[in-house]
Parts: C-alpha cells; structure tokens; sequence
C-alpha cells in the first residue's frame, strides 16, 4: 500500500479508504440479535482483508445505519494502533443532540477515540450555521478534543463549490471528505483551497458516484482502454498529490481486487493517462459537438434561481454523459433522485418543465434557445421512478 501524509493532521493516510456505506446490513439502527450471521462474516472479512493490504483507515458514520454496531463487534478484537477511524456525525441545531449522537456512535463501535470527526453534510448555509455558530456543532466536536474522544474534526459535504469553499476558508476544519473524480471536477477549486489550509483531502464515493464503475457501459470501458474505467479513475484522482485517500466501498473482500491495479502506476500516471483523455474528449466532442462541451456550462442558474427549482446544471451534465459514454444507468440513478434527494442532492427533473418560462433564467447562457429542448430529452431518457437516498431505502 501506499500512503500520504493526511494535511495537517500529520496522519498517514492509505490511498484508499475501507468506507462503510456498502458492507453493512441495514441502513436503519436495528437490534443486534436481527444481524445475520453471514452478513456479519462478511463484514469481518472485508475489514480484515482491508488490513491485510494495509488500508488501515476505516470510515463510516452514524447515519449509515447498522454499520458502527457491526464494526464495533471486530474492532475491540483489533489492537488499536492497527486502524485509524473516522465517524461522522450530521450537524443538528440542538448541539446536545449532535454529542448524543456522537456517544452513540462511540459506544456501537466500542472505541475509546475516534481519529477522525467529520460533520457529516454541511450541504447548505442552514447545516454552515449549525455547525460554526457560536455553541453549535464544531464547539461541541472540540469538546469532544478536550475529552480525548476526538483526535481530528472535519466535514464532509455533498453541496454546492461555494459552500464547500467557505467552510474550507474558515479554518477550522482539518480534513474534508467531497466529491471529486474524472466525470465531475467542479470542485476542483474546494480541493486547491484544502491545500491551501494543509487539510486532508478524502474523495468519497469515486467508483459509485464516479460513475457506477462496477458495472460500466461497454464505451466507457472502450475509451478507457488499456485501463478498466475503475483503474483509470483511481490514477486520474491519485495523480493529483492534492489528493490523498480514495473511499472505495467495498461490499466484501474482493472488491478490493481491481483497485489495488492502480499502485504501480502512479508513478506512472503522466505518460499513461493523457492517451485516455484524449480519447474520451474526443468521444465527448463526436457526441455533443465542440462548442456545447466547452461552452455548455457558461452562464447557467443555479437551481434555487430556476423556476420549479429544475437543477439545470445537473441534468444538462447527465445528459452529456449518457450521450457520450453511454452513461445510461448512471444518468437515471442520478436524475430521478433529483426532488428526493433533499439537501445532499438538491434541486427538481424537467418532468414539470412545461409549467415554466426558463427564458430570464437562462439569459446569461450562449445556449439559451437550445437548453429547454435538451432538458425535455433528459427527462425522457433518464425520467422513471423516482429514486431514494440509500440511507432512505
């Protein structure tokens, strides 16, 4: 395994991360007499398989259900300088609420300390208020400092650049788990301004949310040839130093396996990747044309600024991938969370577009004439049941 310094927390930090959103049982808190035995036994095996290729950072949270009770059964059995932890707890207005729910989280995974606190969705300026006003969320983290139960306090967050950013420029915050890979890199300047505080940077969810890279389309794979689309994704997000440890997911033990490919080639990433960049610009140009894809995000609303609060931005983004990579499943998971999503995937579908005048809206776009007719497509290639957060399901 390889491993990078953790920003200023000084820790040293796998590439990958053991996230704990795929191995547990249920996403709802349940007695622990209901797990069931082979779930248990895969879960065991898939943090002692993490260890044995030496990714010693393991990450849940509270909100993910019967996670931390199930790991709480293996980590008392682990000497403790073996793992470096991280929970995150969401924001609350009620802080007495945030360090209940903390202690909770302590006594499931029967820990001492956690090394790492994250506030788990400071998504909006409600959740940025929760958390940094005086006596809210973060003074209670820092408390839980005080106490020894908490080595390090960050966020993570699923909102927009700029909210992201300021939490980021505030200081206080050691670590940041967000989105960040090859098919979305708008953050890109969140990430820069991490480096500039010395944060750790943890991408959360780059094969799932990078594109349901488990299961990827036959072009993508193509395009992304003599890498599988996991393998080159890893090494496009790893090839950035800024970058230190990617959450893989794992469901069981094997699906470390394809990750694990990119290692020896980090180093060489600079010569291996420009090739695979070509040719997907290329395929993106053939499907979409030149001009909508360099010009095709200029000047578009956000979704609190759209009539209907039709997130524009998003859908137009689907759109181009599932016409230039065949991102088809990829598009509909994403595009019918939209309207139930609430604040960690916000915004509505076209599906009401005909209800509203998108004209001033869409004033500052080079592309105004063309987007309603593009996001009526979108909505009849993408539109089905509407889908849950996992954590809903």
């Amino acid at each position: 395994m390889q491993y990078r310094r953790f920003g200023r927390t000084e820790l040293q930090m796998p590439v990958f991360s053991c996230g704990g959103m795929r191995y547990q049982y249920k996403w709802q808190d349940l007695p622990a007499s209901e797990i069931p035995e082979a779930n248990q036994r895969n879960l065991e095996e898939t943090i002692l398989k993490a260890l044995e290729l030496g990714i010693n950072h393991i990450e849940t949270a509270r909100g993910y259900g019967t996670s931390e009770m199930q790991l709480g059964k293996l980590l008392t059995r682990i000497p403790r300088d073996r793992f470096i932890f991280q929970t995150k707890v969401g924001p609350n207005k009620n802080p007495r609420e945030f360090r209940r729910r903390f202690n909770q989280s302590l006594q499931f995974l029967g820990l001492e300390y956690v090394d790492l606190l994250g506030i788990h969705g400071i998504n909006n300026q409600e959740a940025f208020d929760d958390t940094l006003r005086t006596g809210g969320c973060l003074d209670v983290a820092r408390q839980l400092q005080r106490e020894g139960k908490v080595r390090f306090v960050g966020f993570s967050t699923h909102g927009s650049t700029e909210i992201i950013t300021k939490a980021i420029n505030t200081g206080e915050f050691d670590y940041v788990n967000l989105h960040w890979y090859y098919i979305n890199q708008i953050n890109w300047s969140a990430i820069e301004a991490a480096a500039q505080q010395d944060m750790g940077v943890f991408i959360i969810s780059p094969s799932d949310k990078g594109g349901k890279l488990y299961e990827p389309p036959a072009k993508l794979v193509e395009l992304c040839r003599p890498l599988s689309p996991m393998v080159f994704n890893d090494l496009f997000c790893l090839s950035h130093p800024q970058v230190h440890t990617l959450s893989l997911g794992a469901a069981k033990p094997s699906d470390f396996d394809e990750h694990l490919k990119v290692l020896p080639l980090i180093e060489k990433a600079e010569s291996i990747l420009p090739p695979i960049l070509h040719q997907l610009e290329q395929a993106a140009i053939a499907a979409l044309g030149e001009e909508w894809y360099r010009t095709w995000q200029v000047g578009l609303p956000t979704y609190e600024k759209t009539p209907g609060n039709i997130n524009i931005p998003v859908i137009l983004w689907l759109h181009n991938l599932a016409l230039a990579y065949d991102m088809i499943e990829y598009g509909k998971a994403r595009y019918n969370l939209l309207n139930n999503g609430g604040h960690w995937f916000p915004g509505a579908t076209a599906q009401n577009l005909g209800r509203f005048n998108l004209e001033t809206c869409l004033q500052n776009s080079p592309h105004s004439d063309k987007i309603p007719q593009i996001l009526q497509e979108c909505d009849r290639l993408l539109g089905a049941e509407a889908v849950q957060r996992l954590s809903q399901s």
